[in-house]
């Protein structure tokens, strides 16, 4: 029992020995701080924080100020794209508050005293590293640049890209945003894009089928179309070319009909289609011609 007993107050005045050094360790550590230089030196640091974030949030309302005003100032010129300023504006911000953003973070973490040269020499190197991994990112880069340079993209814009169709809600130099005709916004990076159908650059053609009776009066149906058009076409100036009738022509299913072609600004040709499609229709019934089932082949 007496052995035992001195082992353990052995043990204990050992442990005690331990906190002891461990407290004595940290009570110097404690007092090696200078706590008024450590105190000057995170003071310091705070307001040159604070001082860089007012400087850089001022350099953004003024940049952000003159870059708008310069584009108002664009606008008022009728021979600019209005697309196309849209296009650049963004373009043009999204850049501009990048920058902003990338000096801030350079000024904050300089203030910290991060080495900020060390830490770019060493993202050079794992940049190298991962050269082969950032190779989506430079070929999304590279091809958003040419959508830009060549004009094939810009905001407002309807588009078929592969499988996305919609009108462009924003172009940048890594994603291509298109909003869908059912509301989705597609995220496209630009390295996707490979085949751009462009809907807006040009006169869009609606094109109105009608089926018609083997024994139908081509010439009546003329007269009726003609008047048709007359007084309708000058109801709606989005229409650029007056409909030209194709005459009888051959339908699917061995069935004929004649064929109305009306070009149009882009974006109105469904409307367009829709309102002659259905006021052919009604006047040629109305005056007797007999419509096959099925009357409308709209393709």
């Amino acid at each position: 029992m007496d052995s035992s007993n001195q082992l353990d107050s052995s043990i204990a005045v050992d442990v005690v020995d331990t906190l002891t050094e461990q407290t004595n360790i940290f009570s110097e550590f404690w007092k090696s701080i200078d706590w008024p230089s450590l105190i000057s030196t995170v003071t310091a640091s705070i307001i040159q924080i604070l001082f860089f974030i007012i400087f850089f949030f001022a350099v953004k309302l003024i940049g952000t100020f003159f870059i708008e005003r310069t584009f108002e100032n664009y606008r008022k010129k009728k021979d600019i794209s209005t697309n196309r300023l849209n296009t650049l504006y963004n373009l043009t911000k999204n850049l501009f508050q990048s920058f902003v953003g990338f000096f801030l973070f350079y000024a904050i973490l300089s203030a910290i005293g991060i080495p900020v040269g060390t830490l770019l020499a060493g993202a050079g190197v794992i940049g190298l590293a991962l050269s082969l991994g950032a190779q989506g990112f430079v070929s999304d880069i590279v091809n958003g640049f040419f959508l830009l340079l060549e004009k094939q993209i810009d905001v407002g814009d309807i588009v078929d890209l592969d499988t996305v169709s919609g009108t462009v809600v924003d172009v940048n130099l890594k994603t291509t945003k298109v909003k869908s005709f059912d509301g989705t916004l597609n995220f496209v990076p630009n390295r996707y894009i490979t085949i751009v159908s462009n809907k807006s650059r040009e006169d869009m053609r609606a094109q109105v089928d009608i089926r018609l009776s083997p024994n139908t009066d081509i010439e009546k149906v003329d007269r009726i179309i003609t008047t048709v058009n007359d007084k309708l076409v000058p109801q709606y100036p989005d229409i650029t070319e007056p409909p030209t009738s194709l005459g009888l022509i051959p339908l699917e299913n061995g069935h004929y009909g004649v064929r109305i072609v009306i070009f149009v600004l882009h974006g109105h040709e469904f409307e367009i289609k829709n309102v002659f499609s259905q006021a052919y229709v009604t006047a040629l019934t109305k005056e007797g011609i007999e419509i096959p089932v099925n009357p409308l082949n709209l393709k």
